[in-house]
């Protein structure tokens, strides 16, 4: 039986081996101990480079002369929540940085289209939340460099950073998405940067590393304000091979919103939705009043809430899909209280979607489930920890 999972966010404030040739060689020890975070991601690159020099194409040819490989970095991202931050990006700069600095073997060039056609190789990074020394918090940081001929991670290495105060705030694309951007693409890129070295690329990120290109063109356009752009590109995108992904239809949604083409905008919201039950996983944020069932009472954040609901309940009917809704929330306040309120308002979603599609209620069930189980566990309540207020739709299909 298939399942699909849906989530629905709200903000409570209050509560709430290097393989060469066949032969393995040892991979360059993890540095010991939680460091600063500028202070691991050079020690994760400097990793990199270690198990990268022992390749034959990375040797120096003759005296002062580098064999120079060409390299593009694809933009690096939260694990947990496949999002881009201002942490990821600062790991993503930092890295480019230490390598044009310090390693002429390696040629950074922009991760664009046209410099895939000369590149060999594709670094990717992600950060990982992880409990620290001491009983605090850490950033785990892992890259990896993947052969772009043979989609071989031909060097790995990961790093610990202490959480000092760490900002993990999503880019703009992020923080406006409606959705959890978060498909096999994106699983399979994260899975690509904690890949031992020897052993293939995830295959859904490596065969879409063109397609790549194109989105970030997209997002870096979206989060500079440049909405036409980003809409030209991200609909680039989806006629390109291996475009049909979540984050270029979660784009074109966003620029049309922002554009200010709402039949447009529903338009392509409706195809994110089927997108997500089509590949059984989609989460949809929402806002509420704090320790309210009432959405968040600004317009410019709540506005489109009908609109999404609208769409979730005529593509679930169309599914004839049995659900059950589950609600969540972020690790603060007491266990009973954020019981209680996420029961109702996994009730709420169910008696509005039940309103737009009546044909829905006897397929509907609604439960909490508190802070049992948060994914990041901050307790921010901001939209750095939006994945832990969410409601689920656990969904069947009904026989």
């Amino acid at each position: 039986m298939n399942k699909l999972t849906i989530s629905f966010l709200w903000v409570l404030a209050g509560t709430g081996w290097l393989t060469i040739s066949g032969c393995a060689a040892p991979a360059a020890p993890a540095p010991s101990g939680d460091l600063p975070f500028d202070q691991a991601a050079i020690s994760a690159t400097d990793g990199l480079v270690a198990q990268a020099d022992k390749l034959p194409g990375f040797l120096a040819k003759v005296e002062a002369t580098v064999a120079k490989r060409d390299v593009v970095v694809d933009p690096m991202l939260d694990s947990s929540s496949g999002q881009q931050t201002a942490l990821t990006l600062r790991l993503e700069q930092a890295v480019a940085a230490h390598l044009r600095s310090n390693y002429p073997q390696f040629e950074i060039l922009p991760f664009q289209t046209a410099s895939l056609s000369q590149a060999s190789y594709v670094i990717t990074g992600t950060t990982t939340r992880v409990p620290g020394e001491s009983g605090g918090r850490a950033i785990r940081i892992d890259l990896a460099l993947t052969d772009l001929k043979t989609h071989t991670v031909v060097a790995h290495t990961s790093a610990r950073a202490r959480d000092e105060g760490l900002d993990t705030s999503p880019t703009a694309y992020y923080s406006d998405s409606p959705v959890l951007v978060k498909d096999n693409v994106v699983d399979g890129y994260i899975r690509t940067a904690a890949t031992p070295a020897g052993q293939p690329a995830d295959t859904f990120y490596i065969e879409r590393v063109a397609a790549a290109a194109l989105i970030s063109d997209a997002a870096r356009a979206y989060n500079a304000g440049q909405y036409e752009e980003s809409l030209a590109s991200y609909q680039k995108a989806a006629s390109a091979a291996g475009g049909d992904q979540l984050r270029v239809l979660n784009g074109i949604y966003l620029a049309d919103w922002k554009l200010g083409r709402t039949a447009d905008a529903e338009r392509a919201f409706g195809k994110v939705v089927a997108y997500g039950i089509g590949n059984n996983s989609l989460g949809v944020k929402f806002l509420f009043n704090p320790g309210t069932t009432e959405f968040w009472s600004d317009p410019k954040v709540s506005g489109p809430y009908p609109m999404w609901l609208r769409q979730i309940a005529r593509q679930a009917s169309a599914a004839k899909a049995c659900m059950v809704i589950i609600g969540h929330t972020s690790h603060t306040g007491s266990s009973a209280l954020n019981e209680r309120l996420s029961e109702q308002r996994a009730a709420y979603i169910k008696q509005r979607l039940e309103a737009d599609a009546p044909e829905l209620a006897a397929h509907l069930s609604a439960s909490g489930m508190g802070f049992r189980e948060n994914i990041v566990g901050t307790g921010t309540d901001d939209a750095r920890d939006a994945l832990d207020r969410r409601v689920e739709f656990k969904i069947n299909q009904c026989g």
